[in-house]
This record gives C-alpha cells, structure tokens and sequence, in this order.
C-alpha cells in the first residue's frame, strides 16, 4: 500500500513506538466483540458481571461466569496475521510495547511464536489492561492460575471456586466496578508519553481510561496512526487514518517497515 509509505518510514526511523489495540484486532481471529452487532452484551446482562456482585454473590457470578466464558471462548482461536505483524515488528526491534484492552491473550501468543528465545521474553512487551479471561486469580493469595480447570470445577459444581489457601478465585480480568491496576495504568502512561510513534488499531477510542492514551502520546509530540473501521473522537489528531481491516493493514506495514526480513 503506497499509503503506508510515510508512516511506515517514520516507524522505522522511531526510537520508541507502542501500539494500543481493541476488540477490532481480535475479531478477524473470531474472538466475539462485546459491544455492536451481535455483541456478547445483547445476549448477557453486564450488570451481572460486576466486582460487586462478585464480593456479595460469588456462587451466583460464577455460574453466569461460566456461561460467558463459554460463550466467548468456547472455541480455540488463533492469532491472526494483525497480531503477528506487531509480534514481528516487536521482535525486530520496531514495537517496544503492546498496550492492550483485549482479554483474549493473543497478542502474547504471537509474540511467543516468533519469539527468539525459548521463553518469549525478547520482543515488544505486552500488557493487559483489563486483564486475562485464561487466568484466574486467588483474592486472598493473589495467586494466579489457568482458568480453565477452574470453571470446569464450576461447571461439577464447586460455586465459588476456592485456591488452595481457601479464598475464592475471580475472573483475572477488570470487572465493572472495579478500577484498573494503578501500578499497570501508570506504566502504560510512561509507555505513551515517552514514544515517538503510537499505532491505535482496532479500537473504538472511547472507553476510558484507555482511550486517554493516544491523547497524551499526541500531547507529547508523538505521530498518532488510527487503523480501525469506524470513525474515532480522535481521528482529528492522528497523522494517518486507515479505514481498513487490520489483517490488510498491519501485515502490509510490516512488510514495508522490514522489507526483506519479514519473509
């Protein structure tokens, strides 16, 4: 795409560069968004996933808990060629930070797919704003665990859950209510404000406090690029806007970005 030139050359040119992404990345893998046609919300009522609900009623969150797990992650879903563009450029040095609001925990499977050593640590850092929907975390202990044995105990009937110390388990993930890691929000603002270049993909730019990320990268005289399918509050900032799939226009500035080194 002759479009992609310019930003693709201030890209690898950039000290820094970090991406925000949303449920516009994920969908192409056919993760379900919870917003917007068809959303998972026109089939649950959010008001029953709150953190309140889940401190006064955690046998009764858990068991509409294990509906929406299976409803959003019933099937085995795969990164798809947008998050495999972002790995790359991670790994090769072009993407210091992923900054998602996605749960779906693609973005760390492709980065340890292309990863250059046996433990994934090399390429961009990833993290999950609102968590991850495989984990599970103890509230007493905070230890963490796989989800997925833990709600099938669900489903045999163990409501709530329990850790071996004998607190209950919750969802890894930020419910409604329930405020975003303080220590995890701050480093995505250090992220933003210091880079050169910030990529939002697939993201509608409107849940905060995410959305005030792109705003402080811009505040800070970096190149906002907007790549998602519907019109953004931020569009008027950004250098570029691509209203186009994710899967064509992230594998295409890859392809460009690192030329010969992305076959």
């Amino acid at each position: 795409m002759d479009e992609l030139a310019e930003l693709s050359e201030t890209v690898r040119d950039a000290s820094e560069v970090v991406a925000l992404t949303g449920a516009g990345i994920s969908a192409p893998s056919g993760v379900p968004t919870f917003r917007g046609d068809d959303g998972v919300w026109e089939r649950f009522d959010e008001g029953q996933f709150t953190f309140t609900r889940f401190r006064h009623d955690p046998a009764g969150f858990w068991a509409d808990r294990l509906e929406l797990q299976r409803a959003m992650y019933g099937e085995a879903y795969e990164p798809n060629p947008a998050h495999e563009a972002l790995a790359r450029l991670g790994e090769a040095g072009h993407l210091r930070a992923i900054v998602t609001q996605n749960t779906d925990g693609l973005h760390c499977q492709a980065r340890d797919r292309f990863a250059t050593v046996d433990d994934g640590a090399s390429g961009a850092s990833v993290l999950e704003l609102h968590g991850n929907a495989h984990r599970v975390i103890c509230t007493d202990c905070d230890r963490r665990a796989d989800a997925e044995p833990v709600l099938e105990r669900v489903a045999d009937g163990e409501r709530p859950p329990r850790c071996e110390c004998g607190g209950v388990y919750k969802p890894d993930v930020v419910l409604f209510g329930e405020r975003l890691p303080e220590s995890l929000f701050q480093r995505a603002r250090q992220l933003v404000g210091s880079c050169d270049v910030c990529l939002a993909v697939g993201t509608s730019l409107i849940v905060e406090p995410a959305a005030s990320l792109p705003r402080i990268a811009v505040r800070n005289g970096a190149t906002l690029a907007i790549n998602t399918l519907d019109t953004t509050p931020l569009d008027d900032l950004a250098t570029d806007v691509y209203r186009r799939d994710v899967v064509d226009v992230l594998p295409a500035l890859e392809a460009q970005i690192l030329g010969d080194r992305c076959t």
